[in-house]
C-alpha cells in the first residue's frame, strides 16, 4: 500500500511538470521520415487551398447567376468538379501520408522503448511495474499514434485555414473582419483556462489507466495463487478501484472538455450571427453585394470551425504530450548497472576462474540489510562449488552479482581476472548458463524454449540435450512432440517438466559458467536421479556454482561454501563440514537420517 501511496503523490507531482512542449521528444523519431513529413505537408497546403478557393467560385457564382449564359453556367459547375476532384486527391494523399507517418514513428517508438527497458537491470523493475511498463508502450503510443496520424494533420490544416480565411475575410471586407478579431479574446481566454485543467486531468487519467493495467498483470500473472488463497474478491476490487479512479479522472476531464466545447461553439456561431447580421444591412445598403457576403459568410464558418476544431484537438495535443513524456522517461531512465565506455573484449572462451573480492551489497529495496558483507571467494576454472545456507542467507545473491544484474557496493566480481564492470554484460553472458529456481518457460513449442538457450542449435542438438536433462521422455508423448506449444508461462507442464526444459536449454548452451540455482528443487526423486547424473556429466571441465538447501545434491561437490547471514562461516567438503559441527552440519543432521549421529537432546 505504502508503495502506491507514493505512486499516488507522483501522479501529482508529474502533473506540474507536464508541458506541451514534451512533444518535441518525439522528433528522434520524426527526424529521419523528413522526406514523408515533407509530402504530408505539401498535401496539407495543397488540400487547405483548395478549400480557401472554393467560396471565391461560390462568390462568382452567386453574383453572376441572374446574368450568367448556360455556356458560362457549364463552365462554372464543370470547373467546380476538378475543384472537387482536386479536393478529394489531396485528401486521400494527405490521408496516406499522414497516417502512414504516424504509424512508422509509433512503431520506431515502441521498439526503442523495448529495446531499452528490456536491458534494464532488476533494480529497474523494483521501481516500475512491468504492468505500467507494458501500458506505457501500448496506451501511449496508441495516443501517440491517433495524435501524430489525425489530430496533427487536422490541427495543421486548420491552422492554414484559420490564417488564410482570415487574410481572405480581410479582402472580402475589412469592417466585418475588424468584428470578427473582437471575438478572438473572447473566445480564448477559455480555452486557456479550461485547457489547462485539461492537461492535468489527461495526465491523471493516463497514470490510473497504467496502473491499473499493472494490477490487473500481477494479479493474472499469479492467479493460480489468486485462486489458491481465495484472493478473488479482493484483487477484483482492488482492480475495481483503480479502474474507477480512472473513469472517474476521464469523466471529470471528458465534462470539462465538454464545457469548454459549449462555451466556444456558443460564442463562435452567437458572433457569426451578429456578424451576419450586420453583414445583411449593408447588403440592403449596396455597401456590397449578396455574393461577397455569402463568400465571407463561408469564410466565417471555416475560421470559427477551425477554432473549434482547434480547441478540441488542443487537449488531444495535450494528452500526448503527456504520453511523450511518460514515454521520454523510459528511454531517459538512468540504469544502476552500465556497460563501460571501452569495455574489455572477450577473444576466446573464458576457462571459468571467478572471483569475489570483499564483496558488500545491499538490494535497492532494502537498502539498510546487506545481503552480502565482506565476502570472499576463489573458485577456479573447472570447479564444482556448492553455495549452501538458510533461505536468506545470500546463496542466490552471489548468482546475481555474478551475471552482474547488480553491482555491489564495495569489492569487485571478476572473471578470469577481470572486474565485470570493465566488460559488456552481453559479452560475458555469453558464457554462462543458468538453471533457476523457478523455471522460466515461453509461450512457444518446446523445441523452441529448449533453443532459447543456443538459437542456432539444430534439432539433433535440441534433442540430445533433452535426452541429457531427462526431458526427452515425456516430450515424446505430448501431442505433438518437441513442436507442442506448452502455453504462457509452460501452463500445460508440471512443474518438474518445465524444470528439466530449464536444463536442457542451459546444457544446450554449452558455456564454460554454469549457474544452478536450485535446478533439481521440482524435480522427483527418479527424475532428480536422472538429472543430476546428467548436471555430474555437464559439470566436468566447466567452473560450476551450484546454489542448494537439499544437501544430497551438493555432497560430491568439489568444495561446499556455507552461508549465514550474508557471510562465509565454513568451507570444505561434505565430510570435512559435517566433522566441524558447524551450521552445515546441523542442517544434515535434519535432512540425512544415516551416517550422522543426531545430537545429544542433554
Amino acid at each position: 500500500m505504502a508503495r502506491r501511496q507514493n505512486a499516488g503523490m507522483d501522479i501529482d507531482e508529474r502533473e506540474k511538470s507536464r508541458r506541451i512542449g514534451a512533444l518535441g521528444g518525439l522528433w528522434p523519431f520524426m527526424a529521419p521520415q523528413k522526406l514523408w513529413i515533407l509530402a504530408a505537408f505539401v498535401a496539407l497546403v495543397f488540400t487547405a487551398g483548395i478549400s480557401l478557393i472554393l467560396p471565391i467560385a461560390v462568390r462568382r457564382v452567386v453574383d453572376g447567376f441572374g446574368e450568367a449564359t448556360p455556356h458560362l453556367l457549364d463552365r462554372y459547375f464543370l470547373a467546380a468538379l476538378v475543384v472537387a476532384a482536386m479536393l478529394a486527391v489531396g485528401t486521400g494523399l494527405r490521408y496516406y501520408l499522414v497516417t502512414r507517418l504516424g504509424e512508422r514513428v509509433v512503431a520506431d517508438i515502441r521498439k526503442a522503448v523495448f529495446d531499452r527497458v528490456v536491458g534494464m537491470s532488476p533494480a529497474f523493475y523494483e521501481k516500475v511495474m512491468t504492468g505500467e511498463v507494458l501500458s506505457r508502450i501500448t496506451t501511449d503510443t496508441t495516443l501517440i499514434l491517433s495524435v501524430i496520424g489525425s489530430s496533427v494533420s487536422v490541427a495543421l490544416r486548420n491552422t492554414f485555414i484559420f490564417i488564410g480565411g482570415l487574410i481572405l475575410m480581410l479582402f472580402t471586407s475589412a469592417k466585418l473582419t475588424g468584428l470578427v478579431l473582437l471575438l478572438v479574446p473572447i473566445v480564448v481566454v477559455p480555452i486557456i483556462l479550461l485547457g489547462r485543467k485539461l492537461r492535468n486531468l489527461g495526465r491523471e487519467n493516463q497514470e490510473w489507466i497504467a496502473k491499473s493495467s499493472g494490477n490487473a498483470s500481477e494479479a493474472l500473472l499469479s492467479v493460480q495463487t489468486v485462486q489458491a488463497f481465495t484472493h478473488e474478491d479482493l484483487s477484483r476490487k482492488e482492480f475495481s478501484e483503480f479502474t474507477e479512479s480512472s473513469f472517474d479522472s476521464a469523466r471529470v476531464r471528458i465534462t470539462t472538455r465538454a464545457i469548454m466545447t459549449v462555451i466556444v461553439i456558443t460564442l463562435i456561431f452567437s458572433g457569426v450571427v451578429g456578424i451576419l447580421w450586420i453583414g445583411m444591412h449593408d447588403v440592403t445598403e449596396g455597401g456590397m453585394s449578396i455574393g461577397a457576403l455569402v463568400q465571407f459568410v463561408i469564410y466565417s464558418v471555416m475560421v470559427a470551425g477551425a477554432v473549434g476544431a482547434l480547441s478540441e484537438i488542443w487537449s488531444e495535443l495535450q494528452r500526448a504530450a503527456g504520453a511523450t513524456e511518460r514515454l521520454v522517461e523510459l528511454l531517459n531512465a538512468e540504469d544502476d548497472v552500465q556497460d563501460p565506455a571501452q569495455p574489455v573484449a572477450i577473444t576466446a572462451r573464458p576457462e571459468g576462474a571467478i572471483t569475489f573480492e570483499n564483496v558488500t551489497f545491499h538490494y535497492p529495496a532494502r537498502p539498510n540489510f546487506a545481503a552480502l558483507e565482506g565476502v570472499n571467494l576463489d573458485v577456479k576454472p573447472g570447479e564444482t562449488v556448492a553455495l549452501v545456507g538458510p533461505s536468506g542467507a545470500g546463496k542466490s545473491t552471489i548468482i546475481q552479482l555474478l551475471q552482474r544484474f547488480y553491482d555491489p557496493a564495495t569489492g569487485s566480481v571478476k572473471l578470469d581476472g577481470v572486474d565485470l564492470r570493465d566488460m559488456r554484460r552481453d559479452q560475458f553472458r555469453q558464457h554462462m548458463a543458468l538453471v533457476p529456481q523457478d523455471a522460466v518457460v515461453f509461450a512457444t513449442s518446446a523445441r523452441e524454449n529448449i533453443r532459447f538457450g543456443r538459437p542456432d542449435a539444430t534439432d539433433a542438438e535440441v534433442e540430445a540435450a533433452a535426452k541429457a536433462a531427462a526431458a526427452h521422455d515425456f516430450l515424446i508423448r505430448l501431442p505433438e512432440g518437441y513442436d507442442t506449444y506448452v502455453g504462457e508461462r509452460g501452463v500445460m507442464l508440471s512443474g518438474g517438466q518445465k524444470q528439466r526444459i530449464a536444463i536442457a536449454r542451459a546444457i544446450l548452451r554449452d558455456a564454460p559458467v554454469l549457474l544452478l540455482d536450485e535446478a533439481t528443487s521440482a524435480l522427483d526423486a527418479k527424475s532428480e536421479l536422472l538429472v543430476q547424473a546428467a548436471v555430474d556429466e555437464l559439470a566436468q571441465g566447466r567452473t560450476t556454482l551450484i546454489v542448494a538447501h537439499r544437501l544430497a545434491t551438493v555432497k560430491k561437490a568439489d568444495r561446499i561454501v556455507v552461508f549465514d547471514e550474508g557471510e562465509i562461516v565454513a568451507q570444505g567438503t561434505h565430510d570435512e563440514l559435517v566433522e566441524q559441527d558447524g551450521l552445515y552440519a546441523h542442517l544434515a543432521r535434519l535432512q540425512f537420517t544415516e551416517g550422522l549421529e543426531m545430537p545429544n537432546p542433554a
